[in-house]
């Protein structure tokens, strides 16, 4: 302990405010933040250990999935060495970093987000290019990012001052959080700065230290965001860079027994292999690894026999196409009453055929490539899967083949044992199956292995009641899209094969990146 600290006065949380790009000031920064960009291509990124930069012998590119042929960035690959002098840095950091004040921790998250506030399109701008999200997709994530470090900041204030502990005649007794150690944090290219920014900050203004290895197709604004943090002064040692790949970084930062936990985001066989890996004893290792898992969802949106077909065909393709279908949380499935099944699905193909696919740096396109050409071949064989399991009524093949494109695809009347119905997919295809009754509907709903999120659609507040009881989900949003979490007021994490149920974003995230410790003194 360093003495008491004052608590700094700070306004309650609100979340960032979207950008509004019909403003015409808006649009030109947005334009300028892209040139700016634009004007950044080529350059190569290095590693940062223990508050140095540090080159290697390999290396790996980044790409622009609209323009596939385009390398925007080249990076430094850490391999198993780079990884544990990361891990041995990290360690030695530790000491300093966990004895520091929460106050102090919490500071350089809310210094972190001011600037980020400040320079929010130069972030965004550097997504559409390496990730193809569109503007407001962009926004939305720089946006995100933002909120989790205001918010964290905040949350570990008030962890740092509360106790539980009762009242002991003759005692003076406390419980206290106190950090882990060193996390190995492994985010996703899906938000890739959201994301990455909550996992990491979380683990940082909880006291512990972090070794960071991006996903490699979005290593960009990974490097972007661990930019911010040197600028911020963050001490040395607190926030290691290892891009590399996950046969041997990943594995390392995984498998060492410097390691205390590892919170990732990505693929159910990704996220299980790293928990299994973490549950084995390690005879060098003192402690029981901890696992931080979110792993995906096959959403689904539940439409009842007297919901508006307008409204609902709007609310399934905004979850379905936003961002390409490339969200856990996007609808990939929506189970319609046989009453209005034909009705809302005419409307869900109008609205999917009047997307406008393109470049997303275009700010008139409102969907783009999917992350890479492995990611469109895969998507394209389920697309060949669902000929054969439903009528395709929309889509199918693959956009202009200057990068990985992918049509917003709609196929009909999927039955719920399909495979385009059960397996996730993590793309711009959508399976519509027609329900004799809602009750029927949501044992569709919850056949599959995953639980994140998903939505209900109805006017009845009976059956409003009876969904939020059996729709089994970690994220269940009614009358609306199942997509959009906003920190805070969505805490959000999935059930099932979906993960650890995590609740990003939510009063207790920050628990999970520390332990209680009770205090007993005799008066």
């Amino acid at each position: 302990m360093t003495g008491f600290q004052e608590v700094p006065v700070l306004q309650p949380f609100q979340n960032e405010p979207f950008t509004d790009f019909a403003r015409p000031e808006q649009k030109a920064a947005y334009e300028t933040a892209l040139a700016k960009a634009r004007g950044e291509i080529g350059r190569r990124h290095l590693l940062l250990i223990d508050g140095k930069r540090v080159d290697t012998k390999g290396s790996f590119d980044s790409r622009n999935p609209g323009r596939w042929e385009q390398v925007l960035a080249s990076f430094a690959k850490a391999g198993a060495a780079e990884a544990e002098q990361a891990l041995a840095a990290a360690e030695r950091a530790f000491h300093d970093w966990s004895r520091t004040p929460a106050e102090e921790r919490a500071g350089y998250l809310l210094r972190a987000a001011a600037i980020m506030r400040r320079r929010k399109h130069e972030f965004s701008a550097v997504m559409t290019l390496e990730v193809a999200k569109t503007w407001p997709e962009a926004d939305g994530d720089t946006a995100e990012a933002i909120d989790f470090m205001e918010f964290y900041a905040r949350e570990m204030l008030r962890i740092a001052h509360e106790d539980h502990t009762t009242l002991v005649p003759g005692e003076w007794n406390r419980q206290v959080m106190i950090p882990l150690g060193v996390c190995s944090v492994i985010p996703p290219w899906n938000f890739p700065l959201a994301i990455l920014v909550g996992m990491t900050t979380a683990a940082i203004v909880a006291g512990n230290t972090v070794v960071l290895k991006p996903a490699s197709d979005s290593a960009w604004i990974a490097a972007k965001f661990v930019e911010l943090m040197e600028e911020v002064r963050l001490p040395a040692g607190v926030l290691n860079f290892v891009p590399g790949g996950g046969g041997d970084c990943g594995e390392t930062i995984v498998r060492s027994p410097l390691t205390r936990l590892v919170a990732f985001t990505g693929s159910k066989e990704v996220g299980l292999h790293i928990h299994e890996v973490a549950a084995k004893p390690d005879p060098r290792c003192k402690w029981i690894k901890r696992t931080v898992l979110e792993m995906g969802g096959k959403d689904a949106i539940l439409v009842d026999r007297d919901f508006d077909p307008e409204e609902a065909a709007t609310y399934i393709v905004q979850s379905a196409f936003g961002f390409s279908g490339q969200k856990c949380s996007a609808c990939s499935r929506a189970i319609i009453h046989q009453d209005v099944y034909d009705d809302v699905a005419r409307r869900v193909v109008e609205k999917s055929k009047a997307l406008r696919v393109g470049d997303a740096a275009d700010p008139a396109v409102q969907m783009s490539a999917v992350i890479n050409p492995g990611a469109q071949k895969s998507i394209l064989g389920y697309c060949d899967v669902g000929r054969k399991e439903g009528k395709l009524l929309a889509g199918g093949n693959a956009g202009d083949p200057a990068g990985a494109f992918v049509e917003p695809t709609v196929f009909g009347d999927v039955g719920p044992q399909a495979r385009i119905h059960c397996e996730e997919i993590f793309g711009p295809v959508l399976a519509l199956l027609r329900a004799p009754t809602t009750e029927e509907g949501m044992r569709w709903v919850n056949g599959t292995e995953f639980g994140l999120t998903g939505a209900f659609l109805s006017r009845s507040r009976k059956l409003i009641e009876w969904a939020k009881r059996e729709f089994h989900c970690g994220n269940l949003y009614v009358n609306r899209k199942c997509t959009g979490a906003l920190v805070g007021g969505h805490p959000f994490g999935g059930f099932n094969m979906s993960g650890t149920d995590s609740k990003a974003g939510g009063a207790e995230y920050l628990y999970l990146f520390t332990q209680a410790k009770t205090i007993s003194e005799r008066l």
